[in-house]
């Protein structure tokens, strides 16, 4: 059996893997003295800077604290990022195993980095297709591209929708699918292999699940999925690695990581997941705190406290501490280490700042920072910071609350448009009179979020406007991003949490009761 196993595997496409992919990356190797870590990232002592930017930007004076802090700074790997530790052990293993094969397609479910980190697959003759969100930057979507990934974008969260277990809604579903089908029909792949699989399409399409979605397309055109949600290669990669790795590299600086608390963001949980486990065999404690965005917040992949709920690798119960940090606060931070040289991301700066709140509550001095990416691909973003007023995002209660305020209601959506009773229920629900709102069609609102300009239809409603204007959608994302895209412009919205769909009347409601598919194309 071990025979067929070996004749199995493709070892040409081994051989080039591990000399063009995986002796670059940390991996274990054994020498004379045992197994050792090579091509360990750096390990850098951040605390002078960390002190200043303390004292500059937030007014805290720590100059005469023993605080020491670390940054583990991942975006020195090959794509830039710590995404390519999990991938690079996960797609070892699946050569290695003859799981994949030269000329063979890998698909997955990404918010960016790992997606990324599987572009490295391209230059072996690999294609990669991954499903990702619209709301990605479009630095990221730049990088997916230049590395020669096919990109299938969706209107929707890659985790599954907390909640909507149950609630399939047949129109969401079924105009879903359509678009995945198109999509992957112009990528190549045939048409009616997801013609006769579309019943459990739709159903995870329903559910907003996109992971499942990448392995059940995976499965029927005989792809390799890597499953970073599900793979335990994922946490693997971080216990035996990851910790080690920064623990080695302590010990080499008269610490120990026994002594520290690492501070990390939760994308799939692999991080967070295996850090914990290694700092629990070895020291027999809890030393990971996890940061997440408040809900309603995008930061580059990272997943609010909702979205990781539910996840296989979401494990509370292991880390020493689990925080919410407003990205809006920690802006000035980012701004000001990459300013002073340091190549973090959007991430990075959550963490840096929840430990500058950890450090202001007298809950501890010695921290290691997860520097899990760089800046290139968020250097848009980073040019805006002080120049630009963000929108607010404002609930229902409190638009409700503040109704004489709000002089337009603006819907906007590229695949969904209110039906008749969606639009009574919008004006009920909060407080506005019904001809307050607008509602553009699908091709103006893809105008104004592609960045070609704001169309004249939204652009007169807000002129017109004697008071606020409050953009909406169905799920809150779609209209902050609306709104984001008119504070570059200097127009400053207001964007409703949550969407139509989060309005309690709603709630009772079939979603083909208050919305149906744009035809205005």
């Amino acid at each position: 059996m071990g025979e067929n196993q070996n004749s199995d595997i493709d070892k040409v496409l081994l051989e080039r893997f591990e000399t063009e992919i995986w002796n670059k990356v940390p991996h274990l190797e054994n020498n004379q003295e045992g197994a050792k870590i090579v091509n360990a990232t750096p390990l850098v002592d951040i605390t002078a800077d960390f002190k200043e930017c303390a004292k500059k930007i937030y007014n805290l004076d720590l100059s005469n604290s023993e605080l020491q802090v670390y940054g583990k700074l991942d975006s020195t790997l090959l794509t830039g990022s710590i995404k390519v530790r999990p991938a690079a052990n996960i797609i070892h293993e699946a050569i290695s195993t003859g799981k994949i094969k030269s000329g063979q397609t890998v698909i997955e479910a990404t918010s960016g980095n790992f997606g990324i980190a599987l572009g490295m697959l391209s230059k072996l003759g690999l294609q990669v297709v991954t499903i990702v969100s619209r709301k990605l930057q479009e630095g990221v979507f730049h990088e997916l591209r230049n590395m020669g990934i096919k990109i299938m974008d969706l209107e929707m969260d890659i985790c599954p929708a907390p909640g909507m277990e149950g609630k399939k809604d047949e129109l969401v579903a079924k105009a879903t699918a359509a678009n995945v089908r198109s999509q992957l029909t112009q990528l190549g792949f045939d048409p009616s292999i997801f013609d006769n699989s579309i019943t459990e399409i739709e159903a995870l399409l329903g559910k907003q699940d996109i992971i499942n979605l990448a392995k059940l397309l995976s499965k029927k055109y005989n792809c390799f999925c890597p499953e970073q949600y599900d793979n335990d290669l994922n946490v693997n990669a971080h216990r035996t690695i990851t910790g080690a790795e920064i623990d080695q590299q302590l010990h080499e600086d008269g610490n120990s990581l026994d002594e520290f608390n690492i501070l990390c963001t939760f994308g799939t949980g692999g991080t967070s997941g295996g850090l914990s486990r290694y700092i629990s065999e070895k020291y027999d404690k809890k030393g990971v705190h996890v940061i997440f965005p408040p809900g309603g917040q995008d930061v580059a992949g990272i997943r609010t406290h909702n979205n990781a709920d539910g996840l296989k690798y979401y494990q509370p119960e292991k880390y020493a501490g689990e925080y919410e940090v407003d990205f809006e606060k920690a802006k000035p931070l980012l701004k000001f280490f990459v300013e002073k040289g340091h190549d973090i991301g959007e991430s990075s700066a959550l963490e840096l700042y929840a430990t500058l709140q950890l450090v202001s509550a007298n809950k501890g001095n010695k921290f290691v920072v997860m520097i899990c990416d760089g800046i290139e691909k968020y250097r848009k973003n980073l040019e805006k910071i002080g120049k630009i007023q963000p929108p607010g995002q404002v609930s229902q209660e409190e638009v409700a609350s503040n109704a004489a305020d709000y002089d337009k209601v603006i819907w906007i959506h590229t695949q969904y448009t209110p039906q008749e009773g969606g639009i009574e229920l919008l004006a009920k629900s909060l407080g506005i009179d019904k001809s307050k709102i607008v509602i553009p069609n699908a091709r103006t609102a893809q105008q104004l979020l592609s960045g070609q300009g704001i169309p004249d239809e939204i652009n007169n409603s807000i002129q017109e406007s004697k008071g606020k204007s409050l953009m909406v959608c169905m799920a809150g994302r779609t209209s902050l991003m609306a709104a984001n895209v008119l504070a570059e412009k200097g127009i400053v919205t207001d964007s409703l949490i949550g969407g139509i769909t989060e309005l309690p009347e709603a709630r009772n409601s079939q979603l083909s009761e208050l919305v149906k598919q744009a035809s205005q194309f």
